[in-house]
C-alpha cells in the first residue's frame, strides 16, 4: 500500500514537472520570439526611415530641377515675346524642356496662355491644388514647386513648379507627370527591403498602411497588395510607425517540435529518476518502518497496546520534580477470582477493558503504561488542574462497563501530584502512589467482603 502511494506520488511529480517544463519552455520561447520580433521590427522601421529619407531627398532634387526648367522657359518667353500667345511654339518649348505643360499666369493668378488651351481661365481660386500658389501674388521673388498632387481640372497626378518672369509681369508654371519619380519610388519601395529580410520558419514580416490596411511590404511577396486578415493560428507583435503598422507574425507550431523533443528528454529523465527515487525511498521507508515497528514492539504491551514497562522506565527518568504532573498507580480488583472462576479469557477481557477505560479518560492528557499483570501507571502532564474532572470521567467509564464474561469491573488507584510536597526522587512519588492505591484496594475488599489474600494476584 505504501509502495503504491509512493508510485502515485512519483507519477504525480513527473506529470507536474512536465507541465511546469512545458509552461517554462512556452514562456522562454515567447520571450525569445518577442526579442527576435522586436529586433526585426526595429530593422523594418530603419528600412522605412531610410526609404522615406531617400524619397525626400529625391523629391527635393526633382523640385529643384523643375524650378530650373520653369526659369529657363521664362527666359525663353522673355527673349522671344512673340511666343507668349503662340500655342504651337509653347508646345515645342515644352517638348524641348521635357515638361508636359506650360502655363502663363497673369498678376491676378489667372492662366491666360500656355501649351494647353483647355486650362485657360483657371486661376488660383479654382481649387485647392491651384490655391497652393496664391502666395506668389504677394512675393515676386518666390519660386515654388508642388508635391505630387491631383490637378484641379482632371485630378491627374502632377508636379507643378512656378516662377515670376524677369520683369514680374507674369508667372511661368510648368507641369510634369512624375513618371520618373514614380519609377524611382517603385524601386525603393518598402516591399523590396522587407522581402530580403531573413526570418525563421513560421515567421513573417508585414508592413501595412495604417489607413487603408493594405500590405505594402512583406517577406512573402504574394501578400503584398492584399488587405490584412487576422489568422488565429498566428501570434502577432506590432508597432505603429508613422503611416505604417509593422507586424511580425509567428505560427503557434513554430516552437512545437523543439518543445516536444525537450519535453520527451526531460520526461524520460524524470521517469528514470523517479523509478530510482521510488526504489531508494521504498528502502528507506522499509528500514524506517522496521525501526518504528521494533520501537513500537519494544515499548508496547502486546495485549492492551498500552506502553509497557520498558517505556515506563525510560519515561520516568525524564520527569522533572519541579514541573507540574500527576502520577496515578492503578490495579484491577478481583482479577484472580475472575481468572479462577471464568478462565483467563475473562481475565484478559478485564485487563483490556481497564486499559480501554484508561485510554478514554487519560490518553488526551498523558501516557498509560501496563507495568505488570493487572498493574497500570498513568502519567498526566497536561491539564493537571482538571484532575478531578478527568477522574470523574474515568470512574464513570469504569462503572458503566459491561463485558462478555463479566458484568462489572473495579479498579483501585492512588494519585500523587508532583507539587503536593518536596519529593527527593521519582521513586518516592511512585511509592506514595502505590501506598495510596493499596490503601484504596484494602478498603474495596473490606466493603465488598472479598478475601484479598485469596483472590488478588
Amino acid at each position: 500500500m505504501r509502495k503504491r502511494k509512493i508510485l502515485v506520488l512519483s507519477i504525480t511529480i513527473v506529470a507536474i514537472a512536465l507541465i511546469l517544463e512545458t509552461c517554462i519552455l512556452r514562456y522562454v520561447n515567447e520571450k525569445n520570439a518577442q526579442t527576435t520580433s522586436n529586433v526585426l521590427l526595429d530593422r523594418v522601421i530603419a528600412v522605412i526611415d531610410k526609404n522615406e529619407s531617400s524619397e525626400k531627398q529625391f523629391v527635393k532634387s526633382l523640385k529643384d530641377d523643375y524650378i530650373v526648367r520653369a526659369k529657363a522657359i521664362s527666359y525663353i518667353v522673355d527673349a522671344k515675346p512673340e511666343v507668349e500667345y503662340d500655342i504651337d511654339e509653347l508646345q515645342k518649348i515644352a517638348s524641348l524642356m521635357s515638361v508636359d505643360e506650360i502655363h502663363l499666369i497673369d498678376d491676378t493668378g489667372t492662366i491666360y496662355s500656355g501649351s494647353i488651351p483647355k486650362y485657360f481661365g483657371y486661376s488660383f481660386d479654382s481649387g485647392e491644388q491651384m490655391a497652393f500658389f496664391k502666395q506668389m501674388l504677394k512675393n515676386y521673388d518666390l519660386t515654388l514647386c508642388q508635391d505630387v498632387t491631383p490637378n484641379t481640372a482632371e485630378a491627374k497626378e502632377m508636379m507643378y513648379a512656378i516662377t515670376w518672369n524677369e520683369s514680374k509681369t507674369h508667372m511661368v508654371q510648368v507641369g510634369i507627370t512624375p513618371k520618373r519619380l514614380l519609377k524611382e519610388l517603385k524601386q525603393t519601395q518598402i516591399s523590396n527591403g522587407v522581402a530580403d529580410m531573413p526570418v525563421y520558419k513560421g515567421m513573417e514580416i508585414y508592413v501595412v498602411n495604417s489607413k487603408t490596411k493594405v500590405i505594402e511590404g512583406a517577406t512573402n511577396q504574394s501578400k503584398v497588395g492584399n488587405k490584412v486578415k487576422n489568422n488565429k493560428k498566428y501570434q502577432y507583435i506590432t508597432k505603429k510607425h508613422g503611416d505604417y503598422i509593422v507586424a511580425v507574425s509567428m505560427s503557434d507550431s513554430m516552437f512545437s517540435q523543439s518543445n516536444l523533443v525537450a519535453i520527451l528528454i526531460v520526461g524520460i529523465y524524470l521517469t528514470l529518476a523517479s523509478c530510482l527515487l521510488v526504489l531508494m525511498l521504498s528502502q528507506v521507508l522499509k528500514e524506517k518502518y522496521e525501526k518504528e515497528k521494533y520501537i513500537y514492539t519494544s515499548n508496547t504491551d502486546e495485549l492492551t497496546k498500552c506502553l509497557n514497562r520498558h517505556a515506563y522506565e525510560a519515561d520516568i527518568q525524564k520527569l522533572d520534580l519541579n514541573s507540574e504532573w500527576v502520577y496515578i498507580s492503578l490495579d484491577l480488583n478481583g482479577l484472580k477470582q475472575t481468572n479462577d472462576k471464568m478462565g483467563h479469557s475473562a481475565g484478559d477481557e478485564l485487563i483490556c477493558a481497564a486499559s480501554s477505560c484508561m485510554k478514554f479518560a487519560f490518553a488526551s492528557y498523558g501516557k498509560i503504561y501496563r507495568i505488570g499483570g493487572d498493574e497500570f501507571v498513568v502519567l498526566l502532564t497536561q491539564s493537571v488542574s482538571d484532575l478531578q474532572h478527568i477522574l470523574k470521567v474515568f470512574d464513570s467509564t469504569i462503572s458503566n462497563w459491561h463485558g462478555k464474561y463479566s458484568n462489572s469491573m473495579s479498579v483501585s488507584y492512588g494519585i500523587v501530584q508532583s507539587s503536593e510536597q518536596d519529593f527527593d526522587s521519582i521513586l518516592s512519588v511512585s511509592k506514595l502512589a502505590d501506598e495510596r492505591m493499596y490503601k484504596n484496594k484494602s478498603n474495596y475488599y473490606k466493603i465488598s467482603g472479598n478475601d484479598r489474600r485469596s483472590y488478588n494476584v
